[in-house]
């Protein structure tokens, strides 16, 4: 079970990353998701099941009205993907930032 709980964190903070890297809302809406599924599956390995499932629910529908309005208003023909350069740049600095401060506070 600790495996899995290790899994739903990576995806949490691969999900955060990709909404703090990403300018486009589409894409952005999809990590928010990830990172959604990821605490939600966090709570569920540590027995918070029903309260998973409501926040998993109530959180989704939120982001369902809050994608639609950002989709409205930001209609880009060509957005920015995680492929492009300018995204991956800001996803290796959060990354390498993320692996900075956790080897420091893992250090006794």
């Amino acid at each position: 079970m600790t495996y899995f709980v290790v899994l739903f964190l990576i995806g949490f903070v691969l999900g955060v990353v990709a909404v703090a890297s990403n300018p486009a809302p589409y894409f952005a809406a999809l990590g928010l998701v990830f990172a959604a599924a990821g605490g939600c599956g966090v709570l569920v390995g540590h027995g918070g099941s029903f309260l998973s499932l409501v926040l998993f629910l109530i959180y989704l529908g939120g982001m369902l009205v809050v994608f639609a309005y950002t989709a409205a208003l930001a209609a880009e023909p060509y957005p920015e993907a995680w492929g492009d350069w300018s995204v991956l740049g800001y996803v290796l600095l959060y990354m390498v930032g993320l692996l900075v401060i956790g080897g420091w506070l893992s250090v006794d």
